[in-house]
């Protein structure tokens, strides 16, 4: 009666599930939990607004991802179930049921095991995003701002915090930068493989004569600092400019100099900041957002990988890593991956999850291959 062999599948799931354990230890998950909470109790904890955020934050992703593990063990127990019911009571609905739940739990779990595979010196960590317009004029600014978007309904379909951090807006429409944080346990690890050229093809809407425009936009993925990194930067290796924050088509938001420029001397890394209230805000945010970029060279150059240098993105035509083509034809296509979808809405709506595990086993794969 049984079109699927359901002894051998439920064996695999299991097999599955045990070495998605072995890696995310619920062990070890339900003592952090315990921590985190007693931290969250604290009467105190709000003294301390952004420490209140990280602790909240870790504490809910802990607890899903245990209750994700923990869900899947009891989905099998209970499609296992429902098998023997309809083996014994002859029951092809109840075995149709099971079959596509199976393939459900099949999905869920290919899921949670990109999670394993998660296993960078900072992948656990925190992320910074800064998205640049490349080539292609007013379009490459727009599509800068459409990749914003896209990032930060990801995080929210999620649950992620995010905070924007700086933008700095094109004089017609769109963004020349923007950078933002996801403050979400494994968002570095997540969107690392985000990082690169990204490529837009479509009838330009800035353009009177409705011609096709290709234009590019270049995302740069950094590990948030943590204090004990303890990436030293001496004064005399930064330039610090101020300046007047402004919003869209130049308008004053702000009439003293508070945003801030800083320029690491020895690498030419610039990082500005306009977002804070004040200026020694301001001058906080870049410098860590200095460090975080300045450690990720670091883990670079000790791994010798200086191809992957957040520098070496051109925006332009040759390199890019992702296509999203409007026009003659809808289709977002992973040029390193071949993965692919024609729901172009539902990606630039923040749809990228697909993309993203695809990414993540990519890289896997092609360090496997190195090693």
């Amino acid at each position: 009666m049984a079109s699927i062999d359901f002894p051998a599948e439920i064996r695999a799931l299991r097999s599955t599930l045990e070495s998605i354990e072995a890696v995310s230890d619920p062990e070890a998950l339900q003592q952090k939990i315990a921590v985190l909470s007693e931290q969250a109790s604290a009467p105190d904890l709000w003294d301390d607004p952004d420490a209140a955020q990280k602790v909240t934050s870790a504490l809910s992703a802990t607890q899903a991802e245990l209750n994700r593990v923990k869900d899947l063990s009891r989905r099998i127990d209970d499609v296992e179930t429902l098998v023997e019911l309809g083996n014994e009571m002859e029951d092809a609905d109840s075995l149709a049921e099971a079959e596509g739940e199976i393939g459900g739990i099949r999905k869920d779990l290919d899921a949670l095991e990109v999670r394993t595979l998660l296993s960078g010196e900072y992948d656990a960590r925190e992320a910074v995003i800064t998205i640049r317009a490349g080539a292609g004029g007013v379009d490459a600014a727009d599509f800068a701002e459409m990749l914003l978007r896209m990032y930060l309904r990801w995080a929210e379909r999620h649950g992620y915090p995010t905070k924007v951090m700086d933008t700095s807006y094109a004089e017609e429409a769109g963004l020349k930068s923007a950078t933002f944080e996801v403050n979400a346990p494994y968002a570095f690890g997540n969107m690392s493989v985000e990082a690169g050229t990204h490529r837009l093809v479509r009838i330009s809407p800035f353009d009177n004569q409705g011609r096709r425009q290709t234009s590019f936009a270049a995302v740069e993925v950094v590990p948030l600092i943590e204090q004990t990194d303890s990436v030293e930067i001496p004064e005399s290796e930064i330039k610090v400019d101020v300046f007047r924050s402004s919003g869209p088509g130049g308008q004053s938001v702000n009439t003293t100099d508070s945003a801030v420029r800083m320029t690491h001397i020895p690498t030419g890394i610039v990082v500005s900041m306009q977002n804070e209230k004040s200026q020694i805000q301001n001058r906080a945010a870049a410098l860590r957002v200095l460090q975080s970029r300045l450690l990720l060279v670091r883990q670079q150059e000790e791994a010798a990988k200086k191809k992957e240098l957040a520098g070496d993105i051109k925006a332009s035509w040759g390199d890019q890593m992702r296509s999203y083509v409007l026009q003659p034809y809808q289709m977002v296509k992973d040029l390193r991956t071949e993965h692919e979808s024609g729901n172009t809405a539902a990606v630039f709506d923040g749809a990228i999850d697909d993309f993203i595990e695809a990414g993540i086993r990519w890289r896997r794969s092609s360090q496997l291959a190195e090693s």
